[in-house]
């Protein structure tokens, strides 16, 4: 369903953004630097980011520009991340969010 864009995958004489490793779920993954953890989601196969918490339906990435939320992920131990809106960096930990979770208050 979703595929790099030609450009993007170092086609035509470019050179091909440098990989960038980071874990999902545990799970060691690769990605492009610059790509979004959303698209690092995609591209793992791991579409379904997080679950809804009344109906404990799966969600994934639907607008990939901020507006839905559907993306919410764990990264490096903050929950309610918009996968779609963060740049994925080298050791990043990623887990898919099940449920509602509390809001982190920040320091005044």
């Amino acid at each position: 369903m979703f595929q790099r864009l030609p450009e993007m995958a170092g086609a035509a004489g470019e050179r091909a953004a440098p990989v960038v490793g980071l874990t999902i779920d545990g799970q060691a993954v690769a990605a492009r630097e610059g790509d979004s953890v959303a698209a690092a989601l995609i591209g793992a196969d791991a579409v379904a980011c997080r679950s809804t918490p009344v109906s404990g339906k799966p969600r994934g990435p639907y607008c990939m520009m901020g507006v839905c939320f559907d993306c919410l992920v764990v990264i490096d131990g903050r929950p309610n991340q918009q996968a779609c809106m963060i740049t994925v960096r080298p050791g990043m930990q990623v887990t898919r969010q099940e449920g509602a979770r509390a809001l982190q208050e920040t320091p005044r």
